[in-house]
């Protein structure tokens, strides 16, 4: 089995960004460990968390506070999708994550979906909310 999921380093605010996406998603924490509890506790400050593993529904992401001395410049953007057939449940998890954050497209009716709308959460990550249209 193949599986590919998206792993999300942060500017030091990885601990603040747990804590979002477990309100925000209903993401539930399976697994956390800082920097001072592995055995890489030279790699930067203890309170940073080296790994952390999330559950949003089906999926995992993965994310880690950045070891990397500066934020890098020119590289690719990610986006994560979140598809859902419940309407009700993609204007929650919307409103969620745009709390602190930006609207790049607002959430509405498109030709293939239902609901549609892409938002940037606080931590400047890019959320693709798309609810099936209705058969």
């Amino acid at each position: 089995m193949l599986s590919v999921n998206p792993y999300i380093a942060f500017q030091g605010n990885c601990r603040q960004a747990i804590e979002f996406y477990k309100s925000a998603l209903n993401a539930e924490l399976l697994f956390t460990q800082t920097v001072g509890e592995s055995p890489l506790a030279n790699m930067g400050p203890a309170e940073n968390i080296m790994h952390c593993t999330l559950k949003v529904g089906d999926a995992t992401i993965m994310m880690c506070d950045d070891p990397g001395p500066a934020k890098a410049t020119g590289i690719g953007k990610i986006s994560l999708a979140i598809g859902l057939s419940d309407p009700g449940q993609a204007a929650q998890l919307f409103g969620n994550l745009a709390d602190g954050g930006s609207v790049g497209m607002p959430l509405q009716k498109t030709y293939w979906a239902e609901a549609f709308g892409v938002v940037t959460d606080p931590f400047g990550v890019t959320w693709m909310i798309n609810c099936e249209a209705s058969k």
